[in-house]
């Protein structure tokens, strides 16, 4: 508003007794969303098919992604409307008329300044990585037949162990680990632990617990992403609904024009504005008159924010007589 003021009282600056003519843009307005989603990336462990027979429990056995909205911000804002313009002469006392219109909806050689920001949506693709939490050796001793000669001689060897092997290792270990820490608990040890002693061991057991448990149920990664989306509008829309943005499992937050995300849709219902008793068509000031609108974002389900906001477009354009 302020900067309206300004450019207003530039070009009516010198006015006087002589007219001057001044062009000017009615307003309209642009809703624009501030998008907060978080990114799930969760990372399969690598014993997930032996969680039921070692652990008694289901586990997903696949790498996945997976988005959720976290945070919306609706912010409607007015800029120039460059489809409706019109010219008045101005004189005398239309200078005063037309700076009170600027509270109304009256929008003068200001063309609007636009601002956005851009970036990385994500750092780099997150790849999973076990090798910190417990994984058990890959190698065991077996033993192996030699024929040497018309004998037969067994002798030890390295051979490496089955994935099932490796699982039934892991659980054993979370087993042991669950039988310590009830020990500690009831005092059935040799050490005594007591305080800040006693807190620090259970921290750290069920610190290596959590540990081999991910190799059987696997364990997730978590960003944020943000993104700006914008809707303006339209006069001849009758059902006032529009594709605010998409979420899509891959890229998360996307434009409404990427047919790969699922839809997020603005419902517009605008409350009914009646024209000023005292408007009249004559030579004047035109200037529009918003119309507050209940506005619903969803998911074709889900309510996800819902107000009220004013919409110049969708109100009415009445005429400010101006006396000369």
């Amino acid at each position: 508003m302020k900067k309206t003021l300004l450019l207003l009282t530039a070009l009516l600056a010198g006015v006087g007794a002589a007219a001057q003519t001044v062009t000017y843009a009615l307003p309209r307005t642009a809703i624009e969303f501030e998008v907060e989603a978080s990114q799930e990336v969760f990372h399969a462990g690598p014993y997930a098919r032996y969680a039921a027979k070692y652990l008694g429990v289901e586990a997903r056995t696949q790498d996945a992604t997976g988005y959720t909205i976290t945070a919306i911000r609706l912010r409607p804002t007015v800029e120039a409307d460059q489809s409706v313009r019109y010219s008045v002469s101005l004189g005398g006392s239309a200078e005063n008329a037309l700076l009170q219109l600027t509270s109304q909806g009256l929008v003068a050689g200001q063309e609007g300044s636009f601002s956005h920001e851009a970036g990385w949506k994500f750092p780099l693709a997150a790849v999973s990585d076990f090798a910190m939490r417990g994984v058990p050796a890959n190698l065991t001793t077996g033993t192996g037949v030699l024929h040497a000669g018309a004998g037969i001689v067994e002798q030890d060897m390295l051979v490496e162990k089955t994935p099932e092997q490796k699982a039934s290792e892991v659980a054993e270990l979370i087993f042991e680990i669950r039988r310590n820490k009830y020990k500690i608990l009831v005092g059935d040890t040799d050490a005594t632990y007591s305080g800040e002693a006693m807190k620090a061991t259970i921290d750290e057991l069920n610190r290596l617990e959590q540990d081999y448990i991910s190799l059987f149920m696997g364990y997730s990664q978590y960003n944020t992403q943000k993104a700006s989306f914008e809707v303006v509008p339209e006069i001849g829309n009758k059902n006032q609904v529009y594709v605010a943005f998409r979420i899509s499992d891959q890229e998360g937050l996307v434009p409404s024009d990427n047919m790969m995300g699922k839809p997020i849709y603005l419902e517009l219902k605008p409350e009914k504005v009646d024209m000023p008793s005292d408007a009249k068509e004559s030579n004047g000031l035109r200037y529009r008159i918003p119309a507050v609108c209940a506005a619903r974002l969803h998911d074709g389900v889900n309510t996800l924010l819902q107000t009220r906001i004013p919409v110049y477009q969708l109100g009415i354009i009445t005429t400010y007589p101006i006396k000369k």
